[in-house]
């Protein structure tokens, strides 16, 4: 066999093996997508960041990589995009190589709303209310009680005034009954016990922004 011949014979066969690795490697991927499902791309972790660093543009482009995994390996709150973490910063302790996910993410404090002072000799309060729903985030406000009288009908008497409003639940969603909202109220002990109390007895709660503003 001449040396032409049997060069173009290996030629031949090594084209063959690659067709066949190819094609093995090709069913070989199928077969893991179908296994574990299709690649998504996740945000993870190219060194670690220590907790309340905050994640600027710098910190982003150093500490992320974006790569694809199959999808049975990725975490729920796992990010596809460290945009979105970009002015947060982190809770606990993230080790290069893990998934960032929101729930390790945080406003920074700098960054959060201030919860009004409660003043000397107030505490916070959570007490059920009726018609919340309007107000939003804090302030001040007067407490409202509506009693029912002898003759079947009531009177509306004012048991706190101008108290701190800390936060106001979701509207309608109070475990007490019905229609009721929860709210924390910067109280006084004796309004707390007194507000505490009309819940057992009262036809209404009410809270409402202060006369005069």
């Amino acid at each position: 066999m001449g040396r032409r011949r049997r060069a173009i014979i290996l030629l031949l066969a090594a084209g063959g093996a690659g067709i066949l690795a190819v094609t093995l490697i090709g069913g070989y991927s199928s077969s893991v997508a179908e296994s574990y499902g299709r690649l998504q791309p996740v945000v993870i972790l190219t060194r670690g960041l220590a907790p309340g660093k905050a994640i600027s543009p710098r910190v982003a482009a150093a500490s992320f990589e974006i790569r694809k995994v199959p999808e049975r390996f990725v975490p729920a709150a796992a990010l596809s995009d460290p945009a979105p973490a970009v002015g947060m910063e982190v809770i606990g302790v993230l080790p290069a190589g893990s998934y960032l996910t929101g729930p390790v993410l945080r406003v920074p404090e700098s960054d959060r709303p201030e919860a009004p002072r409660l003043g000397q000799g107030r505490h916070a309060v959570e007490i059920s209310v009726s018609g919340a729903g309007a107000l939003a985030g804090s302030g001040k406000v007067d407490v409202l009680v509506t009693t029912d009288d002898d003759r079947g009908g009531g009177r509306t008497l004012v048991a706190a005034r101008r108290v701190p409003l800390i936060s106001v639940g979701q509207d309608g969603r109070s475990e007490v009954g019905p229609g009721l909202t929860e709210v924390t109220l910067g109280l006084t002990r004796s309004q707390a016990i007194r507000l505490v109390d009309a819940q057992t007895f009262a036809r209404r709660i009410t809270i409402l922004p202060p006369a005069g503003g």
